[in-house]
């Protein structure tokens, strides 16, 4: 059984269970399942993406290689620094996790060192970086239910986008990199988040709204420059997937490509409009 989109929809449906059950577990009473989980899905996403970059031929003639095994500790490392540590010790794993890629290329005498150490540094600041801001949400205060909130901002973002391209969508936002992304896609998604960001400012965080309006306009903005970035990187290199790992949804990164720049930017405009424990925005 298959949705328009040529996705098997009962597979789909079981692997959003799965991965959803235990976030939400991991969110509301086991913060260290959360990391674990999300040291799997950020591992699979370095591996997904690394090998989806090794399909290319460098100028040189021979086929790109990637240490791994620096982008495998980086996505542990990161999050559990973020984790621990917060946006220091975040950074410091990252730059650990770039001095062993450069040590490893040495040590491997991989050929095309160059192209081999930046792609290998892209690929660890855009997905383990990137998303252990996503624990850094977690550290704030109302953690839990901030990365709720941003994850259900990103959802509407689509949820709205796709209902609005459907029946409104007439002028495509960027025809060369996403074709179905429509400007009335993107203005159905603002109103729709912006909706919830609303709401979620009422009625959990009891904080002015405009907190909620900003959040929400900035994680639409966010996602879908994550989902064009996706679709370019993706487009790059002639790939419709990323993987086939999650059944049903394609790769790891084709489901978090929105998270990518959503959660960065949340964290950012929480810890901007400086918003303390009793949900009030200080100095605004």
């Amino acid at each position: 059984m298959s949705g328009k989109a040529g996705r098997n929809l009962p597979a789909a449906i079981i692997t959003g269970i799965v991965l959803l059950v235990p976030a939400l577990l991991g969110i509301f009473f086991f913060e260290l399942m959360l990391i674990f989980v999300w040291t799997i899905l950020l591992s699979m996403g370095v591996w997904e993406v690394a090998r989806a970059l090794e399909t290319r031929v460098a100028p040189t003639g021979h086929q790109l290689r990637l240490p791994k095994i620096p982008l495998f500790l980086g996505a542990v490392a990161m999050p559990t620094a973020a984790y621990f540590g917060g946006v220091e010790a975040l950074t410091l794993a990252l730059m650990a996790t770039a001095l062993a890629i450069v040590v490893a290329a040495a040590l491997w005498k991989v050929r095309d060192p160059g192209r081999s150490i930046l792609s290998s540094i892209f690929v660890a600041c855009w997905v383990p970086f990137m998303m252990s801001f996503a624990v850094l949400l977690l550290n704030l205060d109302q953690g839990d239910w901030r990365l709720v909130v941003v994850v259900l901002l990103v959802v509407s973002n689509d949820t709205f986008g796709y209902l609005f391209g459907v029946f409104f969508g007439k002028h495509p936002m960027a025809p060369k990199i996403s074709p179905k992304k429509s400007w009335e896609g993107f203005g159905g998604s603002l109103l729709g988040a912006t909706g919830v960001g609303v709401l979620t400012s009422w009625l959990i965080f009891e904080e002015p709204l405009y907190v909620g309006a900003l959040l929400a306009v900035a994680v639409v903005i966010a996602s879908t420059a994550g989902d064009f970035s996706e679709s370019m990187v993706k487009r790059e290199l002639g790939i419709k997937d990323m993987s086939r790992l999650l059944p049903g949804h394609g790769g790891v990164m084709d489901r978090l490509d929105s998270l990518v720049f959503a959660m960065p930017t949340a964290f950012f405009v929480v810890v901007a409009l400086n918003v303390d424990a009793g949900g009030v925005p200080l100095g605004l």
